[in-house]
């Protein structure tokens, strides 16, 4: 297709900031362009292909039920989302699924869990704390609830009853809270935030505050989830047992899927037309998440992923020894960020593209690096040199200041 940015600025909203850049093929970690054009994806379309791009397992798992059925709704059984809810619950600390189309409607479903739990059990109020700087996306609800007043703008007020507090500071947590308060909603990692991590011992602390005031914790896992820290879900490398979590992204490896895990004290108040979703856990996407999961456990990918992010970590903490252009480095897993300490941060992702490499930017001068979990090292090692030639330019030009 010709001239396809001009098609696109003409017949597209102009809601997004794309790169001029048509993917059209994708294999693993690599992926083309509409030009033949080879790159090397360092984004995992945000955290999504963990397992990378066209897995042939689960495309052919996925093509296998589109011709048998594709949509029947759940005023029916679907076994493969049946399925798929119990290889979860089997492997993690929660005890019910809902299934739902993304990553926000996951954390609406969990919002709205925490509001009806608090009316008809234990007779808190309905006020939300979340964390400043935090993302939980980009409908009303999960709106409110992210901490990022920019992504407020032009569409205030709000929905009421949420509050906000530094992450990892228990004391501020704990001020905040009251009787009004039925819920706490954080993210493992603060991904969007710009890759911030806890202290030590911060979750086990919320852990024990939400106990002492019989408030629900909410774990937002879309981003953290599915081996992406390490382990198969994002909780279990805060070592903490929350209440509700909520996966999207790398759960179906890129056919649109959510899901909210919730224990049965909270999952039970959820009676029938209390919520719903028409597409949620359909045929196509159970099969596509079911796929991913048996792959992530057989294949121990969450292992190999804590195992190479303490490598691609270590070399970047050379980078940034070698370059005052990179003021800090920090992450977990396969989820890993370069705090820049140079300006117009977004030259240097425009660089490493015309390099062949894929890397998002957060927060105006954090490059984030959130690969498929099957990256090598030999791929690590290419983006770092590549990454030290262009920080050697940046560092000049700093001098110059």
């Amino acid at each position: 297709m010709k001239n396809f940015i001009k098609q696109a600025e003409k017949f597209l909203t102009p809601n997004y900031r794309r790169q001029p850049v048509a993917l059209v093929r994708g294999k693993g970690l690599k992926v083309r362009d509409n030009n033949g054009r080879s790159y090397l994806d360092f984004t995992a379309g945000i955290a999504v292909v963990n397992l990378g791009h066209a897995h042939p397992r689960i495309a052919a798992a996925l093509c296998r039920q589109a011709k048998t059925l594709l949509h029947t709704s759940n005023l029916y059984h679907i076994l493969p989302q049946i399925e798929l809810a119990e290889l979860l619950v089997k492997n993690s600390n929660l005890d019910r699924v809902f299934f739902c189309n993304s990553g926000t409607e996951a954390v609406e479903a969990a919002l709205k869990l925490a509001r009806k739990y608090a009316r008809e059990v234990s007779g808190r109020g309905y006020e939300i704390i979340a964390a400043k700087n935090s993302f939980h996306g980009r409908t009303f609800g999960a709106l409110s609830a992210t901490g990022q007043p920019k992504f407020h703008k032009g569409f205030e007020p709000m929905l009421p009853g949420f509050s906000f507090v530094e992450f990892g500071n228990i004391s501020a947590l704990k001020k905040a809270v009251s009787r009004k308060t039925c819920a706490v909603i954080l993210e493992v990692v603060q991904a969007e935030g710009g890759v911030n991590i806890a202290p030590a011992g911060y979750f086990q602390a919320v852990r024990k505050l939400c106990d002492q005031n019989h408030m629900l914790l909410i774990l937002d896992e879309v981003q953290t989830g599915m081996g992406r820290l390490g382990k198969l879900f994002g909780y279990q490398f805060a070592r903490v047992r929350p209440d509700i979590i909520t996966l999207a992204k790398a759960l179906g490896n890129g056919f649109p899927i959510g899901a909210m895990l919730a224990r049965e004290k909270a999952a039970e108040v959820l009676n029938p037309g209390s919520h719903a979703s028409t597409f949620g856990g359909n045929f196509l996407a159970s099969v596509a998440a079911l796929e991913t999961v048996k792959l992530m456990l057989r294949e121990k990918w969450p292992e190999r992923a804590g195992n190479i992010g303490k490598y691609f970590l270590a070399r970047l903490k050379q980078l940034k020894q070698k370059h005052p252009a990179i003021k800090e480095v920090r992450g977990a897993g396969l989820m890993l960020g370069a705090e820049l300490a140079i300006d117009r941060c977004e030259r240097v992702i425009d660089e490493l593209r015309q390099k062949g490499f894929l890397v998002n930017l957060t927060q105006g001068r954090i490059l984030r690096f959130i690969p498929p979990l099957i990256v090598s090292t030999k791929e690590i090692d290419m983006l770092i040199s590549c990454l030290d030639n262009i920080m050697t330019r940046y560092d000049a030009e700093m001098n110059k200041q």
